[in-house]
C-alpha cells in the first residue's frame, strides 16, 4: 500500500473574522502557494492525495476548507461570490499577499470570484471542471442520473464513481482506485458536511447557474489573470462547453485542456497528465 505525504499532513487552524479556518500545507514553503479550493460537498479529506503528492513536488501548496465546511467553523456560505469573501478570509488570515489559485467544480466557480473581487491577491488561476456561470448556450440538458445522486443525503462508492468517471471498465476501475485512496483519511471519521452546509452549496451553485448570460460575459471580459481552464468530454457535472464559452469570452491569456475520455473527476483520473499542465502552467 502506497504512503502519501498528504496522508499524515498536519491539521492546522487559523482564526479569521467569521470563521476558524481548517487547512493543510505541503510542498516546499516560499514563493506564490497554491492554494486549492474544493468541490461542492468536499472536505480537506476527499483530496486525492496522490493528485497532492505530485502538485506538492513543486508548489508551496494550500488546501481549505470555505466557511461552515468540514474542519471550517462558520455559517456556511450560500452564494459563490460569499464563497469568495470566505476564500479570500482566509487567504489573508495566512498573511499572504498573493496566491495561484486552483479550484474544482464549486471550488472553480469560487476561484474566478476571488480573482474578481481581489484581482491584486491573485497571480494565475486554474478552474478545472467548472462554469464561469449562467446558461451556457449549447449546453446539454443536466443528467438525470447526476441529479437523482445529487439528491440523496449521502452518495455510495458506486454513486460518487459515476458521478465523477466515465462509464468505462478502466475509468470506473481509476474511480475505485481514488476512493481507495482517500480511504485513508477518511477512515478517521472526520468532519464532513453538515446538512445545512450540503443545502448551502446546493444554493450556491443553483444561483450561479441562472446568473444572466450579459453579466458573466461581463465578468469574463473583466478578468485579469492567466487562466488555465480544464475540462473533460464525459462529464455528466459540468459540459466541457461550460470551460469554451469562458475561453471564448474571457479577456485575460487563457488555455484550454479538454480530456476526451474522462469525466468530472478528470484531475484523479488523468493525475499524472493534469498536474504536469499546471506546473507548466504556473511556472511560464
Amino acid at each position: 500500500m502506497t504512503t502519501y505525504l498528504a496522508d499524515a499532513a498536519q491539521d492546522l487552524y487559523v482564526e479569521g473574522a467569521s470563521a476558524r479556518f481548517g487547512y493543510r500545507r505541503l510542498g516546499p514553503q516560499g514563493g506564490v502557494p497554491l492554494v486549492l479550493l474544493n468541490r461542492y460537498r468536499g472536505t480537506l479529506d476527499w483530496w486525492d492525495p496522490e493528485f497532492l503528492e505530485y502538485l506538492a513536488q513543486a508548489h508551496d501548496l494550500i488546501l481549505v476548507d470555505n466557511v461552515g465546511i468540514g474542519y471550517s467553523s462558520g455559517q456556511p456560505r450560500d452564494s459563490v461570490e460569499e464563497l469568495a469573501e470566505g476564500a479570500i478570509e482566509f487567504i489573508e488570515a495566512l498573511g499572504l499577499s498573493q496566491v495561484d489559485l486552483l479550484g474544482w467544480s464549486l471550488g472553480g466557480m469560487t476561484a474566478q470570484h476571488v480573482a474578481l473581487q481581489r484581482p491584486d491577491l491573485v497571480r494565475k488561476l486554474v478552474v478545472a471542471g467548472a462554469t464561469p456561470g449562467g446558461q451556457i448556450p449549447g449546453a446539454p440538458p443536466p443528467s438525470e442520473k447526476a441529479g437523482a445522486i445529487m439528491a440523496k443525503p449521502e452518495s455510495s462508492a458506486d454513486d460518487l464513481v459515476t458521478l465523477f468517471f466515465p462509464e468505462t471498465e478502466e475509468a470506473r476501475a481509476t474511480g475505485y482506485a481514488h476512493l481507495a485512496k482517500v480511504g485513508t483519511r477518511l477512515a478517521s471519521n472526520p468532519p464532513g458536511i453538515s446538512v445545512e452546509a450540503a443545502i448551502a452549496g446546493g444554493t450556491a451553485i443553483g444561483k450561479f447557474a441562472m446568473a444572466p448570460l450579459d453579466q458573466v460575459r461581463v465578468n469574463l471580459a473583466a478578468a485579469k489573470h492567466p487562466t488555465l481552464f480544464a475540462a473533460a468530454m464525459g462529464d455528466i457535472l459540468i459540459p466541457a462547453i461550460a470551460s469554451y464559452f469562458a475561453v471564448e469570452n474571457i479577456a485575460s491569456p487563457s488555455t484550454l485542456v479538454v480530456y476526451s475520455d474522462g469525466g468530472h473527476g478528470f484531475l484523479f483520473q488523468h493525475i499524472k497528465a493534469f498536474t504536469d499542465e499546471v506546473k507548466a502552467f504556473i511556472a511560464a
